[in-house]
């Protein structure tokens, strides 16, 4: 892997945080930020060398060599930011999604618009295959966003599970974690152990997320290296069809309290003008041109990075 400064790796990490960020939001993918960062790859390959085989080379090599094939550096500035945002904004986006939720998905809808013309571009070549691939990848997408949540579950080998289930999310772009953990009835459970440092459950939902990103990591890199324009048609179309899930403007059709929260479990999409609650019609709509206009500025650091 690539030698960077600590300056680039200042900048990995705010990247990690930007990650984070977007995965406490249940519709939004660290993945795809991720992608539109331009570490996709590097993370997965990196993920994939936490291996039996790369503790061998510290045993027979030393831990110098060691670090450098797990590309070390790397995945350290990437989650530490990750873990910096969990923990500090996890509380303030919890606070957007409870008071102002028109402005936060409005931002985030112009950056998932965005990202579908970015990933849609690293596709070198379109045919029936990779066209077929991204309708596909679509129809799943749009698919689980329209199951019911379950009931709030707190048990911990459910908890261990879930972790595994929603970081295989995490990681692709357009299928949000947290998302997976409302449908999975753990999402309450585990934001509540974050804010209240409830060690327990975020150990086990952290070993559930390790043992589901080992494995799965695995599965991409060897479909991105054997399959790659139809792996990013995938993913392309698990964006797109994330993209009804967050549209901003929506009327509650059914809720469900679970323990002292409710949650939506019924909604539709409809037009800002026949939206009850504060629209803010204006203001939303400069936050999603300022959400689309980021994915672009990302790129073109991305670029700068890779000069």
């Amino acid at each position: 892997m690539e030698n960077r400064t600590i300056l680039q790796y200042i900048f990995v990490t705010l990247k990690g945080i930007a990650m984070g960020a977007a995965d406490v939001v249940p519709g939004v993918s660290g993945g795809t930020i991720a992608f539109i960062s331009g570490i996709y790859e590097e993370l997965i390959s990196s993920i994939n060398n936490v291996s039996l085989a790369t503790l061998k080379i510290w045993k027979e090599q030393g831990f110098k060599a060691f670090w450098k094939k797990l590309n070390g550096n790397f995945l350290l500035a990437l989650f530490i930011g990750i873990f910096i945002s969990l923990f500090s904004l996890a509380t303030l986006v919890s606070w957007f999604l409870e008071n102002q939720p028109v402005m936060l998905w409005s931002f985030f809808f112009g950056l998932v618009t965005a990202s579908i013309i970015f990933v849609g571009k690293a596709i070198e070549k379109w045919n029936v295959l990779t066209i077929l691939m991204l309708v596909i990848g679509a129809c799943v997408a749009y698919f689980v966003t329209t199951l019911p949540p379950n009931e709030n579950v707190a048990s911990l080998p459910f908890l261990f599970l879930s972790g595994a289930i929603a970081v295989c999310a995490m990681i692709l772009p357009g299928i949000s974690g947290a998302f997976i953990l409302v449908l999975l009835g753990s999402y309450k459970t585990i934001l509540d152990a974050v804010h209240e440092r409830d060690l327990k459950i975020v150990v086990t939902v952290g070993l559930g997320a390790i043992f589901g990103l080992l494995s799965f990591a695995r599965l991409l890199k060897w479909m991105f290296k054997n399959y790659k324009n139809a792996t990013l048609a995938v993913l392309t179309g698990f964006i797109l069809g994330s993209l009804p899930k967050i549209w901003p403007w929506k009327q509650v059709l059914e809720t469900k309290t679970f323990g002292d929260k409710i949650i939506t479990i019924k909604e539709a999409n409809i037009s800002p003008f026949n939206y009850e609650g504060d629209n803010q019609l204006v203001f939303a709509i400069l936050l999603a041109i300022i959400g689309f206009s980021l994915i672009f500025i990302l790129e073109k650091f991305a670029d700068k990075e890779q000069v």
